[in-house]
């Protein structure tokens, strides 16, 4: 089966992104909901072709659908986690900075005794 235009595009985008060229494999199938591109990667890898937040794989997707609307194709973007992946991230808690332990309060003390230690 020949590459289309599809399929190339989005393999040399991600080739042109990951540490692992090699690697990226591109799947191309056809049914009723229209092409599906499946795309696997070097799992060292993943972190860059998904993006922070999903950003990358957002932005690949997009320029998809701009090609898609060009060939009259509804494109969709599959990214498999590959074996022995992380899986998601786990959360981190908000850093809080640690504070030097406070010296113990001194006992209130009236503001007439406090005047009357001054000895003014």
């Amino acid at each position: 089966m020949a590459k289309e235009i599809d399929q190339e595009f989005v393999e040399f985008i991600i080739k042109s992104i990951v540490e692992h060229p090699d690697d990226v494999k591109v799947n191309r199938t056809i049914d009723e909901r229209g092409v599906l591109l499946t795309v696997d990667v070097h799992p060292e890898d993943m972190g860059q072709v998904i993006g922070r937040q999903g950003s990358t794989a957002k932005a690949i997707r997009t320029l998809l659908r701009i090609i898609g609307v060009k060939s009259d194709a509804r494109l969709n973007l599959k990214i498999n986690e590959p074996e022995g992946g992380r899986g998601p991230a786990p959360r981190r808690e908000e850093q809080v900075s640690p504070v030097a332990p406070s010296a113990p309060a001194e006992e209130q003390k009236p503001v007439e005794d406090v005047v009357d230690e001054l000895k003014l």
